[in-house]
């Protein structure tokens, strides 16, 4: 098994292709909504990331075929006055779960970071989403707590 994993480039046609054909995939699943995205969502997904200076995704692919992504955003840390990756979408095609394509991802993600200067790496997992939980603490996330007197936070929205 041949695996490649690249940041990708937004202008790169294949990468333009993939992202949200990777995105798709991972919308469908139940751990990410069950409802494929709209048209116009695919469309116009890869052109507005590319406009956000911040933004960056990761690209895997099994022997030449899109086996999964990363989407991140930069944001900052007040307390530590330095820059902050927050990890917003992990996607693996179900077929190719098992063999460590996001450790992989998340192995270039955090390279990038460091690269930036970033103090540290954010994510969000669904409670119930035992096996991205496993492979997130493999790759040495915890939740994020201040003191444990105070628990640890939460991941609240509110749409508009």
């Amino acid at each position: 098994m041949d695996i490649e994993v690249v940041q990708a480039d937004y202008t790169h046609p294949d990468h333009a292709r993939d992202i949200p054909l990777l995105l798709n995939e991972y919308a469908k699943d139940p751990m990410g909504g069950g409802c494929a995205l709209a048209e116009e969502v695919q469309q116009a997904l890869v052109s507005k990331l590319a406009k956000i200076p911040h933004a960056f995704s990761i690209l895997a692919y099994v022997n030449g075929e899109p086996a999964g992504l990363v989407n991140c955003f930069e944001a900052f840390s007040t307390f530590a006055c330095k820059p902050i990756i927050n990890i917003h979408d992990v996607v693996v095609l179900g077929h190719y779960r098992g063999a460590g394509l996001s450790q992989k991802m998340l192995a270039l993600v955090e390279d990038i970071a460091r690269e930036r200067g970033c103090c540290k790496v954010t994510l969000e997992v669904l409670s119930k989403n035992e096996v991205a939980k496993s492979a997130y603490r493999k790759f040495g996330f915890s939740g994020y707590e201040l003191d444990p007197e105070t628990g640890v936070a939460l991941f609240w929205e509110k749409k508009l």
